[in-house]
């Protein structure tokens, strides 16, 4: 769903000195710092650019969610044969695979050509991808699909994000990405529902093309949306368009009298690190060609101790996100719910997704003030507990694979199942579900692009390996040990979060990357 969580709108106070001589189009002294984390409600302008936006999580969401529904549906619709644990497998991981590739393409392309334009060809690739889908006639094909979209979601995971925290007030950036979260979350919903009417009370030879041809419908949406929504007001302040940024900063803020004292110090602030920036590559580039900027960033980012150490968390909590297991459930959730004896697994998939969304909602409400660290030591612990239930329930049942079904098997037994399944994402959506994507918190504006970009595509590479392995360890281990496997992530994990992650909370951007100037930043 990926992300830039947080571009550079906080004020850099100790550097006003230095600029005082800069120009101001308006007479506003600057906010004070306690002004700028507190700044008053949200604007309608913010508001309906974020539910803009949002369409591309939704985008996200549903494609991940549609193919439980439609790997259960498609029958002998492909290549005349039942689809094999491997075919699954690779419809299901070829889309992780493309969106690896894209999401570390696009946070370069973001820089050059602005935000706007990578969200439109996102959505072009959203409508083919869905249109080669409903056609489909043989695996492969069904797969160059799942390719096309896999491209379309990771430009999307990271360039949506980046899109809403560069436009967001910065006392609202975490509420505003989080939102992005819960539009991910929904349109696994929605795929879900609709899969389930489909698959129900629609023709077995046409439901599931329906169901993965409907996902055009939010991207054309989107397009004609584009034509209305803004560029960021630091991509424009990076292409020498200042006067611009300031009248897209002065909508974002609404009609709050503190905010729109803040814009002509926001607008500062931003010009001083993107000088700052220009600066260093200058500096480090000595020759002054532009051509090698991108080694300066990659030498930075690796060698720099503080760098290598945000590099170290961020992608620590992008590969985690993913090896926990979740999005397994999320793509075979109907395939393990027809093993276990449901009737109907895609509308008992939908309480899984409708979990998820119920508790991403939870999580919007408390993150701030639980704290990112605190809250990821809460709720791992919970979610290995519910995989080593599941694992336990999977044993009593004792199914030797998953192609196996018996609609015989104890009705106690599998609800006992889809409850801890249900725990389990319960605790990811307070936690993990969300966490991953502030990464850049961490990372200084000269390699916070290319940090984030890096961690995204560790997220996606992750993603490839569990859709690909899934089946394949349910057959070769049994349910149960598969299960206890993701558990045993989870508690690896946990440990690496007790000992590197800090606590960011009520921290501004500066204030966090510098955690880590000496050490981790753990207290």
């Amino acid at each position: 769903m990926a992300s830039q969580a947080d571009a550079p709108l906080l004020a850099r106070q100790d550097d006003d000195d230095e600029f005082d001589d800069t120009p101001l189009d308006e007479p506003h002294a600057p906010a004070s710092d306690s002004n700028k984390k507190h700044a008053g409600r949200l604007g309608y302008f913010v508001w309906l650019l974020t539910l803009s936006a949002g369409i591309s999580g939704l985008l996200f969401g549903y494609d991940t969610g549609v193919i439980s529904a439609t790997l259960v549906s498609i029958g002998t619709s492909l290549s005349g044969r039942e689809l094999s644990s491997l075919d699954k497998s690779i419809i299901t991981s070829s889309t992780s695979l493309f969106a690896l590739a894209a999401s570390p393409a696009s946070s370069i392309l973001a820089d050059r050509l602005g935000r706007k334009p990578i969200i439109l060809v996102a959505d072009v690739l959203f409508i083919f991808g869905a249109l080669i889908q409903a056609l489909s006639i043989s695996v492969p094909i069904m797969v160059l699909g799942r390719s096309v979209v896999g491209l379309a979601i990771g430009a999307a995971s990271f360039v949506t994000p980046l899109y809403l925290a560069e436009l967001a007030p910065a006392a609202h950036r975490g509420m505003v990405v989080t939102m992005n979260v819960l539009s991910i979350t929904l349109g696994q919903v929605v795929a879900y529902v609709i899969g389930w009417i489909l698959a129900e009370h629609g023709s077995p030879a046409t439901g599931w093309r329906l169901m993965v041809g409907l996902g055009a419908v939010p991207a054309v949406l989107q397009c004609l949306l584009l034509f209305f929504m803004p560029e960021t007001p630091r991509w424009l302040v990076k292409a020498k368009r200042s006067v611009a940024a300031r009248v897209i900063i002065q909508k974002t803020s609404g009609s709050d009298p503190v905010a729109i004292q803040m814009v002509d110090s926001i607008l500062k602030d931003i010009e001083i690190e993107v000088r700052e920036e220009e600066d260093s590559v200058s500096l480090s580039n000595g020759d002054g060609k532009s051509r090698r900027s991108w080694l300066v960033g990659w030498r930075k980012l690796l060698f720099v101790p503080k760098n290598r150490r945000a590099l170290t968390i961020a992608c620590l909590l992008q590969g985690l996100q993913q090896l926990c297991g979740f999005n397994s459930l999320m793509y075979f959730s109907a395939t393990i719910f027809l093993m276990l004896g449901f009737t109907v697994p895609t509308l008992t998939s939908l309480t899984v997704a409708s979990t998820n969304f119920i508790f991403t909602v939870a999580a919007l409400l408390l993150i701030d003030k639980i704290g990112r660290r605190r809250i990821l030591l809460y709720s791992i612990p919970i979610m290995a507990v519910g995989l080593l239930a599941t694992a336990l329930g999977f044993n009593a049942l004792d199914i030797p694979s998953v192609i196996t079904r018996d609609t015989g098997l104890s009705r106690n037994a599998s609800v006992f199942i889809l409850v801890n399944i249900m725990v389990y994402v319960a605790a990811y959506a307070l936690g993990l579900g969300n966490v991953p994507w502030m990464q850049s918190e961490l990372f200084p504006l000269n390699v916070r692009s290319l940090g984030s970009g890096l961690a995204t595509a560790t997220n996606w590479l992750a993603n490839f390996i569990v859709g690909l392995t899934f089946l394949p360890l349910m057959d070769a281990l049994t349910p149960s040990w598969t299960f206890v496997l993701y558990s045993i992530v989870c508690v690896a994990g946990w440990i690496a979060v007790w000992f590197i992650y800090p606590e960011t909370v009520g921290l501004s951007l500066e204030e966090a990357t510098s955690l880590l100037e000496h050490g981790w930043g753990v207290r």
